[in-house]
């Protein structure tokens, strides 16, 4: 898993110069007003998000809370935080791989993920760490794209899925519902944003 997470990181160190500039119409057109919702949801002060990225998110933290934010490519960081202090974030980040999290047991009310668990290498694993450091009446919210249960779409995202992890890193056919339920969490509410591909999560753990 070590050499995949690598493979992956590597990636997105390469996209991170241009990765704004290409997702630049999806962000105006469909990703900033679903981001603005997952935000309407986080309710909590000590919030976690994973997968910052060039940290798109951060125009919509709220100000009231306290956010810790990782990714584990060190160029898509750099943006993050060339990003935070423009903005005048008061933000902590760390370069941090979301299947081994240097933060002890329950350690926050929130965790947040928008389209990382298509790029997590091990995302059973990843989904255990943020069980682990969530409180007891913590909430994982994430905003995601998953695999279609319609067909033929389903079969085609499966079909082009070995193409797309080349070129991009991502996975474009994760079972993330499944994979949330099998590590321990209950589900609370799920919403379809666009058919049943782009989702808004979320869920409590089990524990």
């Amino acid at each position: 898993m070590k050499d995949a997470t690598e493979i992956i990181r590597k990636r997105y160190d390469r996209a991170a110069k241009y990765y704004d500039r290409i997702e630049d119409m999806m962000e105006k057109r469909w990703m900033s007003k679903w981001r603005k919702e997952l935000f309407n949801h986080v309710k909590g002060h000590d919030v976690l998000e994973i997968g910052v990225g060039t940290g798109k998110n951060m125009p919509y933290y709220p100000k009231d809370i306290n956010i810790t934010a990782i990714d584990f490519s060190p160029k898509m960081l750099e943006k993050a935080i060339t990003k935070a202090n423009k903005l005048g974030l008061n933000i902590t980040l760390k370069l941090m791989d979301a299947q081994q999290l240097d933060f002890p047991d329950n350690s926050f009310d929130v965790v947040i993920t928008t389209g990382v668990f298509c790029s997590v290498p091990d995302p059973i694993k990843g989904l255990n760490e943020i069980k682990r450091v969530l409180r007891k009446e913590g909430e994982l919210i994430m905003l995601e794209h998953v695999r279609s249960n319609m067909e033929p779409l389903g079969t085609f995202m499966d079909i082009i899925n070995p193409l797309v992890v080349r070129i991009y890193g991502a996975n474009i056919n994760r079972n993330t519902i499944d994979n949330i339920k099998k590590t321990g969490f209950q589900i609370i509410y799920e919403d379809n944003l666009f058919l049943d591909i782009v989702k808004l999560i979320k869920a409590k753990p089990i524990k």
